[in-house]
């Protein structure tokens, strides 16, 4: 086991995580699937096949991401690749409610802060709080690397554009946490350059997934590709970047 790299792919159990742990198994990785419902976990992990392994992981819960962190410690000593994919849309948005009406309930001057906040607090915050748990791991292996998943729809320069397609659904929750997210990728792009761990984030595009009741136009195979090309990248890539499939930027 141990000549395999290691990943750990949160948010695994389903979507575009459980693509990207498929796919990731298929490249020679062993693959953490992070979930916080452990059954949930178990089963994806068994779909996956017998180089996939279910971790109890609930970004928002400390204790949940110091257990995780210890258990890869004792188990592989290191950690190759941290694919940051778990994310929550909303927390109140009504069953059969489309993604233009919610967005009018979210608004900078009507937006509840407690909805604004439970998103943030997975999208935002437990990203980075796995990050800190998870350092010591990817510095104990020799090429590591960070993959954020973020979304287009946090681009500040597309939505500053007019004829931004997706403009009107632009605000605090959601799509600032991604605008969030973009910013702590490049602090740690920079803060671990001199280390050589690449950290990049990456658009999978409207995916049909839970995140947005199926709503989305593209496969998870499809949403999946630009996380794992880039987690499978050289120690010569770039490091800090934005791209969707297939390498194509997405300006800040």
């Amino acid at each position: 086991m141990q000549d395999k790299l290691i990943a750990l792919v949160t948010g695994a159990n389903q979507g575009i995580g459980l693509q990207i742990a498929k796919d990731l198994v298929t490249h020679g990785f062993t693959v953490l699937l992070g979930s916080r419902n452990l059954e949930r976990g178990e089963a994806a992990a068994t779909e996956v096949g017998p180089h996939a392994r279910a971790l109890q992981l609930d970004v928002t819960d400390q204790a949940s991401i110091a257990a995780a962190a210890e258990r890869i410690r004792k188990e592989f000593g290191r950690l190759d690749v941290l694919i940051n994919n778990a994310a929550i849309s909303n927390t109140n948005r009504q069953p059969g409610q489309s993604v233009e009406a919610y967005a009018r309930t979210t608004r900078p001057s009507n937006v509840s802060l407690d909805e604004m906040r439970a998103v943030w607090d997975t999208n935002v915050f437990g990203v980075l709080a796995v990050y800190q748990a998870m350092l010591p791991l990817l510095r104990q292996a020799s090429a590591a690397r960070i993959v954020n998943v973020s979304s287009g729809v946090g681009s500040l320069t597309t939505n500053s554009d007019p004829a931004f397609a997706y403009r009107a659904i632009f605000g605090p929750v959601y799509p600032a946490s991604k605008t969030a997210l973009n910013a702590l990728t490049v602090a740690m792009a920079i803060e671990l350059e001199p280390e050589g761990i690449k950290v990049n984030a990456v658009s999978p595009g409207y995916t049909s997934t839970n995140l947005n009741g199926y709503a989305g136009t593209e496969t998870v195979e499809e949403g999946a590709r630009e996380a794992v090309r880039v987690a499978l990248l050289g120690p010569d890539s770039p490091t800090g970047t934005f791209t969707r499939w297939e390498n194509e930027t997405i300006p800040w």
